[in-house]
């Protein structure tokens, strides 16, 4: 299989290469932590997600996985009956498509080492676009969210899968509890990294509310955003469309 390039830097400055080298580092137990620590429920959020894709529209269209890390967000479309289109499957972080491709063995998916702050696509490429627990680490999530926009035609639509703090006062300590102290040392020892099980409920904790994520949205010049939670309040679902 063709070798993935790497891809071209972008401005984010020190978070944006802390990311890279995360995601980089832990690439190897990626899919089975995602899947272990998530107690299988990523899979259902995905299925999720692809149902508020609106390929249906455009079965045979082009579509955007940004983050795409191992492809499980884009793999999730392909599967659906009728969808005979394409998945460009873009992620900055290279080690992350390398883990991932033997999966896209006769499938439609094309990985693309590039970065979501520098999208390398024309302006209206895509009928479609779905990122999955990837915009919270963006080193400028607004910077972010109109490129996705740009690379969008209009009216189609941007859907974000990414995990949100209950408001559930029960199960936000719950919730704390796993992740804040559970998650970091199952992570530790799985995937053999000293802190990227840290960083990452940190970078939840710090990622805007499903309101302010819609706010930002709509002030990138989505349309028509909605959005709703999932699994009591641990993870939120966004839809925009592109105008």
């Amino acid at each position: 299989m063709a070798t993935i390039p790497e891809a071209k830097p972008s401005s984010g400055g020190g978070r944006a290469e802390q990311v890279r080298r995360i995601f980089s580092e832990i690439a190897p137990r990626y899919d089975l932590l995602n899947h272990v620590l998530s107690l299988n429920i990523d899979r259902r959020w995905r299925g999720k997600a692809v149902g508020e894709l609106g390929w249906e529209k455009r079965p045979d269209g082009t579509y955007l996985d940004a983050c795409a890390g191992t492809f499980d967000l884009s793999l999730e479309l392909t599967r659906r009956a009728g969808f005979v289109g394409h998945v460009m499957a873009a992620d900055f972080a290279q080690p992350m498509l390398v883990q991932g491709r033997d999966k896209l063995d006769g499938t439609p998916v094309s990985p693309v080492c590039g970065d979501t702050l520098q999208l390398p696509f024309p302006d209206a490429s895509f009928d479609g676009a779905s990122v999955g627990f990837g915009v919270r680490n963006l080193a400028d999530l607004e910077r972010g969210l109109a490129e996705m926009r740009r690379v969008l035609r209009p009216g189609a639509r941007l859907v974000i899968l990414e995990f949100t703090v209950p408001t559930n006062v029960v199960m936000k300590a719950c919730y704390m509890l796993y992740f804040t102290r559970i998650l970091p040392i199952v992570g530790r020892l799985v995937s053999g990294h000293p802190w990227a099980y840290t960083y990452l409920p940190e970078s939840v904790k710090e990622f805007p509310t499903p309101d302010g994520l819609a706010a930002l949205m709509r002030g990138a010049g989505f349309l028509d955003v909605r959005w709703k939670t999932l699994s009591g309040g641990i993870a939120a679902l966004h839809v925009g469309v592109a105008p």
